[in-house]
């Protein structure tokens, strides 16, 4: 009888999971991505509206995981979505609406026969309200720069690959923890996603963006949206640990919710924009 050291049998065991888990992920990838990338890129009408399920799924999903604090939900996802749609359409009318959504939420509580908890109800909803359709709208921002198909796209490609080489140099080397929020997150991965990401942020300038970035200015851009990136995504650990979840949902296997999906473009996507603006 043959004994397999403890060392051998962790390590046969990760394999497995990795392995199973990985392929769920690719499968999931070979479906999702084509449907996405047909969205964006087949014309205008087709962009708007996946950008605007993604935030109204995001919306929701971020409101289920802090249901504890008693939000108002549909009134939250309502109104989130006119936040998105004014962001994209009004943006010179924007206070208006955040005086009048403010204003509304409040009118709400003045009616309820129970007021305790109200700032924690009202704060949780106000931030749901514009976190995410404030910070996704500007992936729809990017799309208005002059060949800004091309960097949406750019954009998208060089987060899902340091998402997965993140992923998986984490899982095979990962020895220190990158954050205690998200366990499962190393150092190692996190290099490995910044590499990742500048290598692909060359590689896509040279195949499909015709402006004129100079060498700085794109190692600057794929340095920095592979950094903001593994923080948006803790960012979303953080609220997820708040509501004791490990994903936002089931929807998409093998990867979570919609949140989960697109938690690596809460901060990076505003980065690349206002980064954009100067380099462009």
């Amino acid at each position: 009888m043959v004994v397999v050291p403890n060392f051998y049998k962790e390590l046969i065991n990760l394999i497995n999971n990795i392995k199973s888990e990985f392929i769920i992920r690719i499968l999931t990838s070979i479906v999702g991505i084509p449907i996405m990338m047909f969205m964006i890129c087949y014309n205008v009408v087709s962009f708007y509206i996946i950008m605007f399920v993604i935030s109204f799924t995001c919306v929701a999903e971020c409101l289920i995981i802090l249901k504890k604090y008693n939000p108002y939900f549909l009134i939250s996802l309502i109104m989130s979505s006119i936040n998105f749609l004014f962001l994209c359409f009004f943006v010179n009318k924007i206070i208006f609406l955040y005086i009048a959504i403010y204003f509304f939420l409040f009118i709400i509580e003045f009616f309820k026969k129970n007021t305790e908890f109200c700032i924690e109800r009202l704060s949780v909803s106000f931030f749901v309200i514009f976190f995410i359709p404030i910070s996704l709208v500007h992936i729809v921002y990017i799309y208005n720069l002059q060949n800004g198909l091309n960097f949406v796209i750019l954009l998208f490609v060089v987060i899902w690959v340091l998402d997965t080489a993140s992923y998986i140099f984490g899982m095979l080397f990962g020895k220190h923890k990158l954050s205690g929020i998200s366990p499962k997150k190393s150092i190692e991965g996190s290099i490995a996603g910044i590499i990742f990401g500048i290598i692909t942020m060359f590689i896509c300038k040279y195949i499909f963006i015709k402006n004129n970035i100079n060498f700085f200015k794109l190692f600057t851009l794929g340095f920095v949206i592979s950094i903001i990136s593994q923080f948006s995504d803790l960012s979303e650990s953080l609220i997820k640990r708040d509501g004791y979840v490990k994903n936002s949902s089931t929807l998409i296997p093998g990867h979570g919710g919609m949140f989960d999906r697109f938690d690596s473009f809460i901060f990076a996507a505003p980065a690349m924009y206002y980064i954009l603006l100067v380099f462009i």
